[in-house]
């Protein structure tokens, strides 16, 4: 994923993405009430609870700080501060901790994101046409703009680098039989259920490789490169986009979904007990901002940009909960399996308070402070 990404207290600590210290530690025991850390009574879930409503204005207030600490005092100081960002990207890694992301997100089976997810298993942004479109209306909308923005057409060569379950993969599969389609994922579980996709919907043009993009190369180029979400599980974007460019063809074209702050951008630190959801579900992660890329077109060059409402990732991420909740008693089995008995409790919390610190970050300032961002850049 993901990720995200959706907060007026004295204290200003490096919260990033989420709810820091304050988010709750027990079993939402029913829909819209989590038990509060540390409660002895959170299995029963009798006393000590905490409406969603409370974790909301938590969350909100702690994204008002991280705005205190992203906007600066003058528009020359901003711009110094992107550049002193950018140029220190080059001197990372292409990307950190990417076993200890993979398994934030993927240690779970695909059963869970199954009950979660869209039809698709997007777990990315979606885009909601209309207030009367479904999560699989969102999910095929916005499946459908990256195809758009593209420039896809059948018959092409096409990489999805970072593919996830396959979702752009497989719509354009179905959509366009007669192109050849790449996906480079980083979990074996996610390659299996693709391909179990594709012999059930008889695809012949889909290829998975499991890889650490960071470490994988290979001598192969392509007429389209996607990426949707990985762009902020990475550091250094110059030597990435070096990287791509050499899977280019003189005339391709590489397409850049990523989440972003309109404004500034910063990295997910976990250097302190506060910073809750960079620890379980984003270490090592990226939050850019709407221009970063911009700055690192030594080997590819802009043609078109794009930046779409962070009301349409809230909204998202507000289908998921609700499908998280209505699917609860089927959820509570494979968090068990997966995180122990005793764990299982604490691991709901903490996955319903992920989608409503998604939720509330894209939703803040009616989704224009965190957002998407889209970018089109051909070879240089």
């Amino acid at each position: 994923m993901a990720a995200t990404s959706d907060d007026e207290t004295a204290a200003a600590p490096d919260v990033g993405l989420g709810t820091g210290a304050l988010a709750p530690y027990a079993r939402p025991v029913r829909e819209g009430v989590t038990p509060v850390a540390g409660s002895s009574s959170a299995a029963d879930g009798t006393r000590n609870l905490l409406p969603d409503a409370i974790t909301r204005r938590l969350t909100r207030l702690l994204l008002a700080q991280r705005l205190r600490l992203g906007y600066l005092p003058s528009a020359p100081l901003q711009l110094h501060h992107l550049l002193l960002f950018a140029r220190a990207l080059e001197e990372m890694p292409i990307a950190i901790e990417t076993d200890k992301a993979k398994d934030q997100h993927y240690e779970l089976p695909t059963t869970f994101f199954k009950l979660v997810l869209g039809r698709n298993l997007k777990y990315s942004s979606c885009y909601f046409p209309d207030e009367t479109s479904t999560l699989e209306d969102a999910e095929v909308a916005m499946l459908e703009l990256y195809c758009e923005r593209a420039q896809l057409q059948d018959g092409q060569t096409i990489l999805d680098v970072g593919c996830g379950w396959g979702s752009l993969s497989l719509y354009i599969a179905k959509k366009c039989r007669n192109c050849s389609i790449t996906g480079i994922c980083n979990s074996t579980t996610q390659k299996a259920f693709i391909e179990e996709q594709c012999r059930e919907n008889e695809l012949s043009n889909v290829e998975i490789i499991v890889a650490d993009i960071s470490k994988f190369e290979m001598e192969r180029s392509f007429d389209r490169i996607i990426s949707i979400e990985m762009f902020e599980h990475m550091k250094n974007y110059k030597v990435l986009l070096k990287k791509i460019s050499r899977w280019m063809k003189e005339d391709s074209l590489l397409f850049v979904h990523y989440f972003c702050h309109k404004a500034f951008p910063y990295h997910f630190e976990d250097n302190n007990e506060d910073d809750w959801i960079t620890r379980y579900f984003f270490t090592g992660g990226t939050m850019p901002s709407a221009n970063l890329l911009l700055y690192f077109q030594d080997d590819v060059s802009i043609v078109n940009h794009w930046l779409i409402s962070g009301t349409h990732y809230a909204r998202t991420s507000e289908e998921w909960l609700k499908r998280m909740d209505s699917n609860i008693a089927s959820i509570r089995p494979i968090f068990e399996k997966t995180y122990g008995k005793e764990s299982a409790i604490k691991w709901i919390a903490y996955w319903r308070t992920f989608f409503i610190s998604v939720a509330e970050l894209f939703g803040y300032n009616n989704g224009d402070e965190w957002m998407v961002a889209h970018f089109l850049f051909r070879k240089k």
